[in-house]
């Protein structure tokens, strides 16, 4: 990505056991392949410095079937205890040569890498960002390498979300256009993102 300084790891976020679905999300069909096969696209499309992919729930059938080139992958066996878990354990495989982390929801197809693009340019020097879309805060986010410690030491899947509030003045709200992408945890859900994709 044209115009960063320091080196940037993104992070897809993918280990989860997808429990109000009963499948495997990860591997839904979307776009012609699955849900993970788009956000790893699209991840790789935002040419991070490093790109690492968490996998728990379903990782053999995952790594299977999903694309999963270029991405350094993590298995978190840990998954259930939520996503701030699969956060602790990819930290441990990013490069000491980045200096900021990218968080990506692996099932939220709805963010783009103009969305990453956008955060990336107004985060200025802010240890912390999120985008601020219409409706409210949401992924993805940017953490840099001096919170790195308070990421690994966060619990449970609202984890990031107490951080970005108990460090609230030095975050920075890039905002971008239009309302938060859905992410799928319902069937509900994979229905409007796969309505809204077929509307593009």
């Amino acid at each position: 990505m044209a115009g960063r300084d320091a080196p940037v790891a993104g992070l897809v976020l993918a280990a989860g056991g997808s429990r109000r679905l009963g499948r495997p999300k990860q591997l839904l069909p979307y776009g012609g392949a699955t849900l993970l096969d788009h956000t790893l696209a699209t991840a790789r499309a935002c040419r991070f410095d490093q790109l690492i992919c968490a996998l728990g729930g379903a990782a053999d059938e995952i790594a299977a079937t999903v694309d999963l080139s270029g991405a350094e992958i993590v298995v978190n066996r840990a998954f259930g205890a939520g996503c701030s878990s699969s956060i602790a354990a990819a930290l441990a495989a990013v490069e000491e040569r980045c200096e900021l982390l990218v968080l990506l929801l692996g099932d939220q197809p709805g963010v783009t890498p103009a969305t990453v693009a956008t955060l990336l340019a107004g985060r200025g020097e802010a240890p912390l960002a999120a985008c601020r879309y219409d409706d409210g805060r949401g992924h993805p986010l940017a953490f840099a390498r001096p919170v790195f410690g308070e990421l690994a030491a966060l619990h449970g899947d609202k984890g990031v979300w107490r951080l970005l509030d108990a460090r609230a003045g030095e975050v920075a709200d890039v905002p971008v256009a239009g309302p938060v992408p859905r992410d799928v945890d319902t069937w509900e859900d994979y229905d409007a993102v796969l309505a809204q994709a077929g509307a593009r």
